[in-house]
């Protein structure tokens, strides 16, 4: 357990250098800024090395649940520990996210430790990984378009839609059928299990602030809509 301690301690070094770095060559910007573009960062690195773990070196994590951690899937939760370790340090110092997000980094870094020290199902790990972080670049990229003026754009529009439908596929459905996989299989450990439900309900809770953003967005398309018509019945 050791190496590992060792291995977060250094992962979280790195990602915090990385920020640091960031904020030196790019100080023009704000702390959020350069923030996110470590998350950005994260985001793409734990995509790219959990999905080789799920696609390629295995095992299929709605098959084979509660088995043995291995090398890969240790250094793809450990990269990931040392970064939500950061980002949790800077969220609460500067105060910007609310409890659901700090719930979620919470239950995350915990459920990473507890598999980590278990040695277990790193694959199930990896797999809820994947589908929380297969959104983070959309969701980055929202709010990059925002703060540069262009998220009224139909490029805004197109990254909104990818990321609801990314979401609701991705943590309510793909990870509702990988829930019930974990529940039914007689492998995982109950603490193992307890800890995917809490991570299925908390993608619920996101998911009710998810379907009012959906309505206000549909008003504000079907007002702009109803505008262009009544100014096209005017030049008529």
């Amino acid at each position: 357990m050791l190496p590992i301690v060792g291995f977060t301690l250094l992962c979280l070094c790195c990602w915090a250098s990385f920020y640091f770095i960031l904020c030196f060559f790019n100080g023009h910007r704000s702390y959020e800024w350069n923030c996110r573009l470590v998350t950005l960062m994260h985001g793409m690195v734990a995509i790219c090395i959990t999905a080789y773990v799920g696609y390629v070196d295995g095992p299929w994590p709605f098959k084979e649940p509660g088995t043995k951690n291995t090398p890969l899937q240790i250094s793809a939760l450990v990269i990931s520990l040392g970064y939500f370790l950061f980002d949790m340090a800077w969220c609460l110092y500067f105060h910007t996210e609310g409890l659901v997000m700090l719930a979620h980094h919470t239950m995350t870094i915990l459920g990473i430790i507890m598999t980590l020290w278990l040695g277990e199902s790193g694959i199930e790990s990896c797999a809820v990984l994947f589908g929380s972080e297969i959104t983070n670049p959309l969701l980055q990229t929202r709010w990059f378009l925002k703060q540069t003026g262009r998220y009224e754009t139909p490029l805004g529009d197109a990254v909104d839609v990818l990321f609801v439908l990314l979401f609701v596929v991705m943590r309510i459905f793909v990870g509702g059928t990988m829930l019930y996989c974990e529940l039914i299989s007689p492998r995982p450990l109950f603490l193992i299990k307890c800890g995917g439900v809490a991570m299925y309900a908390l993608s619920w809770a996101f998911m009710v602030d998810i379907v009012g953003f959906v309505m206000r967005r549909s008003k504000r398309w079907h007002q702009e809509r109803n505008q262009r018509r009544r100014a096209a019945a005017k030049k008529d």
